[in-house]
């Protein structure tokens, strides 16, 4: 009974893990905008920018929260991986007793 509970709770970390993940991959392809929206202001005109933060493309994304956001989602999913190894070496043990 024990394997089978660890079995589910390690598909229920492995689904936590992706979404974890998902979420970090999308904080740094945030961050990849942010840095191609820095480099169009150094290249456009001023009226340009200002036309386009007005309509909400430029100046969409908070780099410095940004960041934060993926170390924050890098170190859970450094915890959740430890957790699932913790849970594979205990779901190995309990089908080796069993």
């Amino acid at each position: 009974m024990r394997s089978v509970e660890l079995a589910v709770y390690a598909d229920d970390l492995c689904a936590e893990a992706a979404a974890f993940a998902a979420r970090a991959e999308r904080a740094r392809s945030r961050l990849r905008a942010a840095a191609l929206e820095r480099e169009a202001r150094r290249a456009l005109r001023g009226e340009t920018v200002l036309a386009l933060e007005s309509l909400g493309l430029l100046g969409r994304h908070d780099e410095t929260s940004l960041r934060a956001e993926l170390e924050e989602l890098e170190a859970a999913l450094a915890a959740i991986g430890e957790l699932q190894a913790w849970v594979e070496e205990a779901l190995a043990a309990a089908t080796n007793a069993a």
